[in-house]
């Protein structure tokens, strides 16, 4: 595995503004890589990792620094227990991480033959297993199309793979990946990647409840920022992330949420949020060559009011 390079780096400590005595959430420690540079700073880090796995292996020696297990959807209780109940900035780096990927017994990736888990706790029981040999065929065409976007292929491929479990059981990425590649019409097959990563991405989501769990991470993150200053920066890799963080600034940096077409405010709902992001930051061209994954990134921050 190469060195590990985090995705927007100078962008997101631009936007966090470490320094000492200043407190940060990294709800997505992953690799570390933005960690290590606002403890450079001078700040203390709560890091939480749903992966167990990548939790166990930190060691970094800093007392500045804690590392919890858990989601990000319970992101306040778990600050509240390590005591970064109220703090400067929480950041989201949203997405799979390359030693994901790089692991075979994972099954995140249909470039390496291993079982279908995807799961990124593995204390859960839902696996993409579970989901391609147990789902009803509906339930397959609209993962497909709600989470992988594949409103082209999506019906034929689950119809595939329906037809598929008669046989016997799906049990490997190669086997998936083989069913999706001759699911598509014989002149798109040498394009069957393109297909298969929005298929595995679409039960990724499904075996971990991300985009739910996304929308109740937010909420919390901006309750446990400190008032006049505390930054929420986001960043994602797909349409379907980027939408819901969107949406969420948009909704959180107005005063009054009632539709349209109500002739006074009767929510009372008062502004929590001010956008620092009018678009989304994207990677420079020069950065997307020596970090391909940051061809897809997007950043978003905010401030609390």
């Amino acid at each position: 595995m190469g060195e590990h390079i985090p995705v927007l780096l100078h962008e997101t400590i631009k936007f966090l503004n470490p320094g000492p005595g200043k407190k940060y959430i990294d709800a997505t420690l992953g690799m570390a890589g933005h960690t290590k540079e606002l403890l450079k700073a001078g700040a203390s880090v709560l890091g939480i990792d749903v992966d167990s796995s990548v939790v166990s292996t930190f060691n970094i020696l800093n007392s500045k620094f804690k590392v919890a297990s858990g989601n990000y959807a319970e992101i306040q209780r778990i600050a509240e227990a390590n005591d970064f109940g109220q703090v400067d900035g929480v950041l989201f780096d949203l997405g799979l991480g390359s030693h994901q990927l790089d692991e075979s017994g994972r099954g995140f990736s249909f470039q390496n033959e291993g079982p279908l888990d995807m799961r990124y706790d593995q204390r859960q029981e839902k696996t993409a297993r579970e989901i391609l040999n147990l789902y009803p065929e509906k339930d397959l065409i609209r993962i497909f199309y709600e989470f992988g976007e594949e409103k082209r292929f999506g019906k034929r491929i689950a119809k595939a793979i329906t037809r598929k479990r008669k046989e016997g059981s799906i049990e490997t990425t190669g086997e998936l990946f083989e069913l999706v590649k001759h699911a598509l019409p014989g002149k798109l097959r040498f394009r069957a990647g393109d297909t298969a990563r929005k298929i595995f991405q679409a039960l990724r989501i499904e075996v971990n409840d991300e985009l739910k769990n996304l929308e109740k991470g937010l909420q919390q993150a901006v309750d446990l920022l400190k008032k006049g200053g505390g930054r929420l920066v986001v960043i994602s890799f797909h349409s379907l992330e980027d939408r819901i963080v969107k949406r969420f600034f948009a909704v959180q940096s107005r005063d009054c949420v009632c539709p349209p077409s109500f002739p006074v405010c009767v929510c009372s709902a008062k502004a929590t949020l001010r956008v620092l992001t009018k678009k989304p930051v994207t990677a420079s061209p020069d950065e997307i060559q020596t970090n391909s994954r940051a061809h897809s990134a997007k950043l978003r921050a905010a401030e609390r009011i």
